[in-house]
């Protein structure tokens, strides 16, 4: 069968003669076929990016699936984007499929073949990114695709909705600084995701705005697990001069921050001040509640649905780059410091406190 082109380009023939296979095997490129040898997989995806192909828009049957991609599915933060995607769709009619990327960084050439085999309305990823030849590959197909919360730089030309991070670091650190605090911690999150670099870059700035010297040694750079959490911040709390609040960077390092408080029998917040950040519903049920910014999960993942669906229509948006809001939650995890005096109970120092 033959396809249409956007431009005059080699149609399916002249690609397969070029490509010295048939024209179904071209056909069963396009549409995600397993049984293509890679090599010859490699050599036509080539050709078609070459001759500029794409499929005329309104030609493709799409299925009604909207493909939800992780990088990992093994948190409470994917259940908020999962409840904001079936939000959107719900009224669309359209089933979501959820899948896991085999990279740490974003899915491979087997998850397009897949994808490509399903022929989905779209595609939104979370935390993933795509590598250039992957996007070009849903392009010709006619595919369209959003980044939630990108781990790197999308572009500008890449649909994508986020949040006010560097907003949100400089409110959970200007809070603390607020406070009476001057030892502030900071737990992030991996340097090589665009979200974690901003939220340290307001952690940081709300520093300069104070006169708070910057202090390395303070500094840890986290995973955004729970484990995370608590192993660095035995490293924070098992310094000399401790700081007296830390910005734990996501909500699940601030439980693990919790853990290393408990078991060096310091309380929260007498002892130790902690904010987090994404404020996921476990925020609120933690003993103490938990100080944190709020990411707008939900809202997100409702966006960048309805971005995609628009896409899929037709319907060229405004702006291909959207960043909700961020807000501080204030709740029992964050106090003034304690007095240099020692403790204000009039104990001989810290002992074990509230459960995290």
């Amino acid at each position: 069968m033959q396809e249409e082109l956007v431009t005059r380009a080699a149609t399916l023939a002249e690609i397969a003669q070029e490509a010295g296979v048939s024209a179904p095997t071209v056909s069963k490129v396009l549409n995600g076929r397993a049984d293509v040898a890679p090599a010859t997989r490699e050599r036509v995806e080539e050709l078609l990016q070459r001759h500029g192909y794409r499929r005329r828009r309104g030609n493709r049957q799409a299925a009604p699936l909207l493909e939800l991609v992780f990088h990992e599915l093994e948190s409470a933060w994917a259940v908020e984007v999962i409840r904001g995607v079936e939000n959107a769709v719900r009224e669309e009619g359209l089933s979501i499929v959820l899948s896991e990327a085999a990279e740490r960084h974003g899915p491979g050439q087997s998850w397009v073949d897949a994808v490509l085999a399903r022929r989905p309305t779209g595609v939104v990823l979370v935390l993933s990114d795509l590598d250039r030849s992957l996007r070009e590959q849903l392009a010709r197909r006619d595919i369209p695709f959003v980044v939630m919360d990108p781990a790197g730089d999308p572009g500008q030309q890449v649909p994508a909705v986020g949040t006010t991070n560097w907003d949100g670091g400089l409110a959970a650190t200007r809070h603390l600084v607020d406070l009476g605090h001057r030892r502030i911690g900071l737990i992030g999150g991996p340097a090589r995701m665009m979200c974690s670099r901003a939220r340290a870059d307001g952690y940081r700035a709300a520093l300069d705005m104070a006169g708070i010297p910057y202090d390395a040694q303070l500094v840890r750079e986290g995973d955004f697990h729970h484990e995370s959490g608590r192993r660095l911040g035995l490293e924070l709390l098992g310094l000399p001069d401790r700081p007296t609040a830390v910005f734990a960077g996501n909500d699940l390092q601030a439980l693990g921050l919790y853990e290393a408080a408990r078991e060096l029998g310091l309380r929260i917040p007498e002892d130790l001040s902690v904010v987090g950040f994404d404020d996921l519903p476990l925020a609120r049920w933690v003993g103490p509640p938990l100080t944190t910014v709020r990411q707008p999960l939900t809202e997100m993942a409702e966006v960048a649905t309805r971005l995609v669906i628009d896409l899929a229509r037709g319907v060229q948006p405004g702006t291909l780059r959207v960043d909700l809001a961020t807000s501080l939650v204030e709740r029992s995890s964050t106090a003034p410091p304690r007095t240099v005096d020692g403790p204000s109970d009039g104990s001989d120092g810290p002992r074990r406190g509230s459960e995290g």
